[in-house]
């Protein structure tokens, strides 16, 4: 029976190439001369440094136009709280997303329920299967899910026949 999964995965090795490239220019930019503003990387959590809101938001705006440029979504970050380290500096940690939330999983087999397509739709931990018994009911599914969610990037993978 064909089949394929709904993910919500970021590419980890352009992302780290993105945080590489956004270190590089904040480093070479005039107006970061002499400052502390850079972004450093633990797994999945991104960490922004700068001495001011203004340079941080500056260091977040570098990042996201690296993202943008190596085709990472940049939906994927989910952008934390600004907190104060010693003296004037500030800092920002950033999280890429991996794997659908549960009710974002509820809300999309629901509505392909709702669609009364004849395909299949279970949870699988943090992924979606499709499964159907046609290929043209299967490319239904993805046009009506890319339509419906809009707010989370997603990916189609393991499509088997």
């Amino acid at each position: 029976m064909p089949s394929f999964d709904i993910v919500c995965e970021a590419n980890m090795v352009e992302v780290k190439n993105a945080i590489e490239q956004a270190n590089k220019e904040i480093t070479n930019r005039f107006d970061f001369k002499g400052t502390d503003a850079r972004v450093e990387q633990k797994e999945r959590e991104l960490t922004a440094f700068a001495d001011s809101d203004f340079q941080l938001s500056q260091v977040r705006d570098v990042l996201t136009n690296k993202m943008t440029k190596r085709s990472v979504d940049v939906r994927f970050l989910d952008i934390g709280e600004i907190e104060k380290i010693g003296g004037d500096k500030v800092k920002q940690s950033i999280k890429v997303r991996n794997g659908i939330e549960q009710e974002q999983s509820k809300k999309i087999v629901r509505s392909i329920k709702d669609a009364k397509l004849k395909v299949t739709a279970s949870i699988q931990g943090e992924a979606v299967r499709i499964a159907g018994a046609k290929r043209d009911d299967l490319q239904a599914a993805i046009a009506l899910v890319r339509k419906d969610v809009t707010e989370v990037p997603l990916a189609f993978q393991n499509f088997r026949d």
